[in-house]
């Protein structure tokens, strides 16, 4: 049983179902993960139990793909519905950790088990972002110590261009690594330095003059209120406001020009602590709001996915998610889904660019080049 020549005289596609079982049983943990990590809980401990009426799942109703299905999306303690999201998770899981055994099994079954721990990183990172906007540091600064110590251990990981076999030390892995570590951060910091300098902030133009209120949590308009969590990424983000008939709880302004940041509020020239301040009230017919290009956390995330994958991947990358979030965000438009000023989650574009690197994008690049020179 314990004779590795005997595994390895497996056929091929034995292994690849080997892999499509394990990569459910993995989704399944990966799941886990989605819903707790944002919640700052642990993942291991409860065991795995129904949101809704905490009720502990057996290993008998906890077996991928099989049990959603056969309970029909429930729980079968109180009936609640459970997410058809822990389905697609498991099923893509399965799919991915198969398709990462075709392509990288025959060259090495190392290299393709740690592309199935980097695939794992990016489903997790995709669908936390889509639904929290953020990509826990567990995923990206955890990723950046987990591409170099694999590089380190597997130097196959790294090659000059993947699609091209040569012989590759420990430490010229390492160095690889993290010269996409750096690339991948550097590039992506500067991008999102650039973006905050040309595109950081915004104007509102309201229907005239419109009262607006500054409460202790957030921006109150009269049809909607924004929390400041929203609206605030770093300590320099500001509202700013022509403000007229403006209110405190123990003074009042005719008109003055007012300034919201995290730390500080200013009217006119008069400075005070927000914390200290409950509510102002004024008209305005316009906001000057915030923006960010992208968040820090996608730049983490590049530079996890280069200390495994490697600069060309981190340029490939960059350019490829840039053309999918394009896409999908004039898509959105167009259908009336979002407007301008709507927050997109960047990570999951650049996940899916680097899964199509994983899965053949060096290919395209090295006919491309070819075909070029």
């Amino acid at each position: 049983m314990f004779d590795l020549e005997r595994w390895a005289a497996a056929p091929f596609h034995f292994w690849t179902v080997v892999f499509f079982v394990f990569g459910s049983i993995v989704g399944s943990f990966l799941n886990v993960c989605i819903h707790r990590m944002p919640l700052g809980e642990s993942v291991v401990s409860p065991p795995s139990h129904c949101p809704h009426c905490r009720y502990t799942i057996p290993w008998w109703l906890n077996i991928p793909l099989f049990t959603w299905v056969f309970l029909r999306g429930r729980c079968r303690q109180c009936g609640a519905p459970i997410s058809v999201r822990y389905f697609l998770v498991e099923l893509l899981t399965a799919v991915v950790f198969a398709g990462a055994w075709v392509r990288y099994g025959a060259f090495s079954p190392w290299v393709a088990l740690v592309e199935c721990l980097l695939l794992a990183g990016l489903i997790v990172a995709t669908f936390i972002d889509f639904e929290h906007f953020i990509i826990p540091d567990e995923i990206t600064i955890g990723g950046m110590a987990a591409g170099v110590v694999c590089s380190f251990s597997l130097p196959e990981l790294q090659v000059a261009w993947p699609g091209t076999q040569r012989h590759q030390t420990s430490g010229g892995a390492v160095w690889e690594s993290v010269l996409g570590l750096a690339v991948g951060g550097g590039v992506l910091y500067a991008v999102l330095r650039l973006g905050k300098l040309f595109l950081g902030k915004y104007k509102v133009a309201l229907p005239g003059p419109t009262t607006v209120v500054f409460t202790e949590t957030g921006l109150k308009l009269p049809e909607e209120e924004i929390p400041f969590e929203e609206i605030f990424y770093r300590a320099s983000d500001e509202i700013v406001a022509a403000g007229r008939q403006i209110q405190l709880p123990d003074r009042c302004y005719a008109e003055a020009t007012i300034r919201l940041s995290p730390k500080t509020l200013r009217i006119g020239e008069e400075t005070f602590d927000p914390e200290e301040v409950a509510r102002v009230e004024f008209q305005t017919d316009q906001l000057t709001m915030p923006r960010e290009a992208m968040g820090f956390g996608d730049v983490k995330f590049m530079a996890a996915i280069g200390a495994f994958l490697g600069w060309p991947a981190v340029v490939f990358s960059l350019a490829a998610s840039s053309a999918i979030g394009a896409t999908f965000g004039l898509t959105m438009m167009l259908l009336g889904k979002k407007d301008k000023s709507s927050r997109i989650p960047y990570g999951p574009y650049i996940a899916m660019a680097a899964a199509i690197w994983i899965f053949g994008g060096d290919n395209l690049v090295i006919r491309w080049l070819q075909g070029a020179f």
